[in-house]
């Protein structure tokens, strides 16, 4: 208890309390620049921690981590460009719901979510730290197939309209995951001789281009159709919607279980937020009385993906501090932070330093709480570009999308890579065909894959490893039951 008061002191003096609010703000800004991810916010701003304490420079990494991750669905609910990875799941119900005038309430919901996923996890990481970690040492190739499986299970949601036209899309994407190295016996996969396609097709330009600039394509053609007149836009009058707590209190199921799936998903190493958040979107549809309904803008299409990846956060601080194993890409930037500043992760760090584990928890839930603060001047600032004539609007999101395609690895073929899939996107939405099943494809693909061919590697070519571990076992039964779960409803309607 005493080492608890120590650090609520450390962290609400007046300066370190600065750096907190400045970090989440700086977080936020950041994950609502497509390009721009949580990973990318906290390498930017490392350098300037030098000089800092090595508590105090952990707390304000964490910090820009929990705005980032949140910051995200800022651009994914107003421009249907998902400014982090962590944010794809958003674009699926936020957008159709700013669409029908209501970008208020889902910046709101998306917000609310955040702050519950990040509260909820940095609970959990100072009561079941040890517990947790250990669970993350039993995740082998088994258990990432599974949990790879369990977020394809996603598509049953995503293709309820078309459920072909989405395993199609689907597929797509799965295919265009294997081109580039294979890194099970280091050959090249339909490369056809081309440098650029040896390192594979990242995922996050063919994000902007078949979400944001294909999106931009619509609404000019819509424009031109009408006579200039405009077409569907979102409103520029957009300020975030404080949700009322009984409301929230009435989808306390999604936040929960979307809270516990993001917690668990953030400790398995190298899962990440991303993953979290399709995952607990294919549960929230797959539970769901009215699955019909995500896709269109639900709320609980935005409460399970926010929640869950802002849980990643504290989830994935768990095996980085305990085992010295980064639970996510950021954390592992997070990680290199610790080394910097002669913080060694592993077991005795907890034990060496045992006000470091408090003061990122407060500071997790201190800058989960400064999220609606923070938020709401954001949003309102970055709504104003909404204002513009959108024929400048048009041309923003174009360079906004291009910079952040080019800002990944400072390439031009990652441009080039947006602008295809910005056709592809546009034709897709056209003849209705899921953008998000073939992103969803793409980003799971690799770890579906690679998991499943190590995994027969260690077995000598035997399945029976998915059968007799009991985590890899209960994951693949669970999401069987996600993909066949949709057709089984519908199968009485059929009949009828």
């Amino acid at each position: 208890m005493e080492i608890l008061i120590q650090s609520i002191q450390y962290v609400f003096t007046p300066f370190n309390l600065a750096l907190v609010i400045g970090g989440t703000a700086f977080g936020m800004i950041c994950g609502a620049l497509p390009g721009l991810s949580a990973s990318m916010s906290i390498i930017l701003l490392l350098p300037f921690t030098y000089g800092m304490e090595p508590v105090q420079a952990i707390v304000t990494l964490v910090a820009v981590y929990t705005g980032a991750a949140c910051g995200g669905s800022i651009s994914a609910i107003l421009l249907r460009t998902p400014g982090t990875p962590e944010a794809v799941a958003t674009t699926f119900d936020g957008y159709p719901m700013a669409m029908r005038g209501q970008a208020g309430r889902a910046l709101g919901l998306a917000v609310s979510a955040s702050s519950f996923g990040g509260i909820f996890s940095a609970l959990m990481m100072v009561l079941c730290a040890p517990l947790l970690a250990t669970v993350a040492l039993k995740f082998q190739s088994a258990e990432y197939f599974g949990l790879a499986l369990l977020g394809l299970s996603c598509i049953t949601s995503i293709g309820s309209k078309n459920q072909l036209k989405a395993i199609f899309a689907c597929l797509m994407g799965l295919l265009l995951s294997t081109v580039g190295l294979d890194e099970i016996n280091g050959l090249h996969r339909f490369v056809y001789g081309s440098p650029f396609l040896m390192n594979g097709i990242n995922y996050i330009p063919v994000m902007i281009g078949s979400f944001a600039l294909a999106e931009v394509y619509k609404i000019i053609e819509d424009r031109a159709r009408s006579g200039g007149a405009p077409g569907e836009v979102i409103s520029s009058k957009v300020s975030l919607e404080m949700i009322k707590l009984k409301e929230l209190l009435g989808k306390w199921i999604t936040l929960i279980k979307s809270s516990i799936i993001g917690t668990v998903i953030g400790i398995v190493p190298a899962a990440g937020g991303a993953i979290a958040a399709l995952v607990a979107y294919g549960e929230a549809s797959r539970s769901s009385k009215t699955p019909e309904e995500f896709g269109k803008g639900i709320d609980e299409g935005i409460l399970a993906p926010e929640s869950a990846n802002n849980a990643a956060v504290g989830g994935s601080m768990v095996p980085t501090m305990v085992l010295g194993i980064p639970g996510s890409p950021t954390a592992a930037v997070i990680m290199a932070a610790f080394m910097i500043h002669g913080l060694r992760p592993g077991p005795l760090l907890l034990k060496d330093q045992p006000i470091l584990l408090n003061a990122i928890f407060i500071g997790l839930i201190l800058a989960s709480l400064l999220l609606f603060v923070v938020g709401r001047y954001i949003t309102r600032q970055f709504a104003r570009i909404l204002k513009l004539p959108y024929p400048l609007l048009g041309t923003l999101i174009i360079v906004l999308g291009i910079i952040g395609a080019y800002a990944l690895k400072n390439s031009f073929y990652d441009i080039l890579l947006a602008l295809i899939f910005s056709v592809v996107g546009y034709f897709f939405d056209r003849y209705k065909f899921s953008n998000s099943a073939m992103i969803l494809g793409l980003i799971l693909g690799s770890i579906a894959e690679n998991s499943l061919r190590k995994q027969l590697i260690v077995s000598e070519g035997s399945l029976a490893g998915f059968f007799t571990r009991p985590i890899a076992l209960v994951v693949v039964l669970f999401s069987l039951i996600a993909f066949i779960s949709p057709f089984i409803r519908k199968a009485p309607k059929g009949r009828s």
